[in-house]
């Protein structure tokens, strides 16, 4: 496309060419259908596909905003859904997660920390397809909630990997889906809004990037809701091995991703 015909305001966002265009509306689309409810599979593939188009960090800046901005739909659409427990026990946690990974951005290496992640969400995707595992709902305990609280905080400043080490806790729970779902949205909503205060310190948040996020807001919105549309219509006999499957899908490609930034 000739440049005069690129409209002119996109040149004041990162949004200044068809292909980043083009990356941006499929990073938002991914993301929005997992806000939605549909796993951390589709999350994380966020920042890798901005990643063929903007450096990594820069990528994940851009992906805040929007993040915060689902969140409010996916709030709004999952309202009155939520287990009070849950959220009560692994929130102050994951504050402090957050606080920690602010304060050691410049010595952590976000490969290493992908791969860790991986290694955990695998393992326990393992345990969980055991005979003796399958189906049975149980109560983690407060240590539980405070240690994969803490990680989630720590994971999702850090790589953008929250998911896992949350699913860890809470999918043996065996929630509603619409509860899990819920509850899910409130406590990434609130570790994204903690987020922003590390990030704005470390300057990721400029004019051109919260302009981008605006440019991509309605995709992003209209992914949400299709992702919780679907997970209303999912019974938990299929959105628990659904959700299993997803963190599977997570574990391998954070391990690749980890091992490849480690090489």
């Amino acid at each position: 496309m000739p440049a005069a015909d690129w409209p002119a305001f996109l040149d004041q966002t990162h949004l200044t060419d068809p292909a980043t265009l083009l990356a941006g509306l499929a990073a938002v689309g991914l993301v929005g259908l997992s806000k939605g409810g549909l796993g951390g599979a589709f999350a994380l593939m966020g920042v890798p596909v901005l990643s063929l188009v903007m450096p990594p960090v820069q990528a994940a800046a851009l992906l805040l905003p929007l993040l915060l901005m689902m969140d409010a739909v996916g709030l709004w659409t999952w309202r009155g859904f939520f287990d009070r427990a849950t959220l009560v026990s692994m929130l102050p946690a994951a504050a402090v997660g957050v606080a920690v990974g602010g304060l050691t951005a410049a010595v952590t290496s976000e490969a290493l920390v992908r791969l860790i992640v991986g290694v955990v969400a695998l393992a326990f995707v393992a345990r969980s397809l055991r005979p003796a595992a399958a189906g049975e709902a149980r109560r983690p305990s407060r240590a539980s909630a405070w240690f994969w609280g803490a990680v989630a905080g720590f994971t999702s400043f850090v790589a953008h990997a929250g998911g896992p080490p949350y699913q860890v806790h809470t999918l043996p729970l065996r929630l509603d889906p619409r509860v899990y779902t819920g509850t899910a949205v409130i406590f990434f909503a609130v570790v994204n809004l903690v987020k922003v205060i590390p990030y704005a310190a470390l300057g990721q948040l400029d004019g051109r990037t919260l302009l981008s996020a605006v440019v991509l807001l309605p995709p992003a919105v209209v992914s949400v809701l299709v992702g919780a549309a679907m997970v209303r219509r999912m019974k938990p006999g299929v959105f628990y091995p659904f959700m299993l499957a997803m963190v599977a899908l997570v574990g391998l490609r954070l391990v690749y991703d980890g091992l490849w930034g480690l090489l």
